[in-house]
């Protein structure tokens, strides 16, 4: 066995092939568009399920229910207070606080795909941040994250701001 054979390299410029000389073109999207026959998965999927489109009456839709499920998913009978995911997480010791805090963030992603300001994502966070301290406070910590709801507070905030810059998506309550 011997060495591979080895190959000679031209260091001469000009030389070089007249397509590495091209400038290159900007790319035609609308041409790209009319032969890509590729499906989109997403797309298509989105389009056809209801609430999950990135309309802002599809992410009202879906923060309201996410928040309904996190703070209102049962009434306690006699008080008529809701309770929901997130005091039912504080069970498990550090694993539901961080859970919670998750599924709270969910909300703030969605602000900031709405286009929120930086102000309203941090007041969103900082009530994330408030309930997850008051929550991991050992053994009593349910109390406070039953009476504080960060996540109806973050609703409110969203709802504010969708009710002033997206109005078609008002829905009436009850």
């Amino acid at each position: 066995m011997g060495l591979p054979p080895t190959r000679s390299i031209n260091f001469d410029r000009a030389a070089k092939p007249a397509s590495r000389n091209k400038v290159p073109q900007p790319r035609d999207d609308s041409a790209m568009q009319a032969t890509d026959r590729r499906p989109r998965p997403y797309h298509a999927l989105a389009d056809r399920i209801p609430g999950t489109g990135r309309d802002p009456a599809s992410v009202r839709k879906r923060i309201e229910a996410m928040e309904r499920i996190l703070e209102r998913m049962f009434v306690i009978p006699g008080t008529n207070k809701g309770v929901g995911l997130d005091v039912i997480l504080d069970i498990l010791p550090v694993a539901g606080d961080v859970i919670g805090a998750v599924l709270g963030s969910y909300l703030v992603w969605e602000a900031r795909n709405l286009g929120m300001s930086k102000w309203q994502m941090a007041r969103m966070f900082g009530n994330v941040g408030i309930d997850f301290l008051l929550g991991s406070i050992p053994l009593i910590g349910a109390i406070p994250d039953f009476l504080f709801r960060s996540n109806s507070r973050n609703l409110r905030i969203i709802r504010r701001h969708l009710d002033k810059h997206h109005p078609q998506t008002v829905t009436i309550e009850n």
